[in-house]
């Protein structure tokens, strides 16, 4: 997917996170343009070319709508390597303005963690797709040199 693709995407969804995903508007969620249902499937896409551009080995994104109090989540599991990967999700968080959560993770289940550190809504309304690329990236470890040993 194209770099102007993905920013069009970080903007939609950043305007879609300004908004309350988690209302109720009759027997619908997310009123009756179906913002929510809009979140989770242009947040999917999004995650997914994140990780081709990332250029992990190996990923999965898993897509969960939740309940109707909330926005749900979309969680892209990413691995350059054995013991070298990163967690990233997508919601409305009530933590401040924050939108992704990210952390370091060893396997594709990420059960071996680091810190959970955040980036706000105006990472993705500024559509820096690069400038998140080079964030994530600087997680990406690099293959150690083998050595000849004589």
């Amino acid at each position: 997917m194209s770099v102007k693709t993905q920013k069009n995407h970080m903007k939609a969804l950043g305007n879609l996170l300004l908004r309350d995903l988690g209302y109720i508007f009759g027997d619908r969620e997310s009123g009756p343009n179906g913002a929510k249902k809009e979140f989770l499937h242009k947040g999917g896409i999004f995650m997914r070319a994140l990780a081709k551009d990332l250029g992990f080995t190996d990923y999965r994104v898993r897509v969960n709508k939740a309940g109707i109090a909330c926005s749900g989540e979309i969680y892209l599991y990413g691995m350059w390597g054995e013991g070298n990967g990163l967690f990233i999700e997508l919601s409305q968080m009530r933590i401040q303005d924050a939108c992704i959560m990210y952390r370091t993770i060893e396997d594709i289940d990420g059960k071996k963690n680091g810190c959970n550190q955040f980036l706000s809504v105006s990472v993705m309304l500024g559509c820096d797709y690069e400038a998140l690329l080079r964030k994530f990236l600087a997680y990406r470890k690099q293959p150690e040199a083998r050595r000849n040993v004589a």
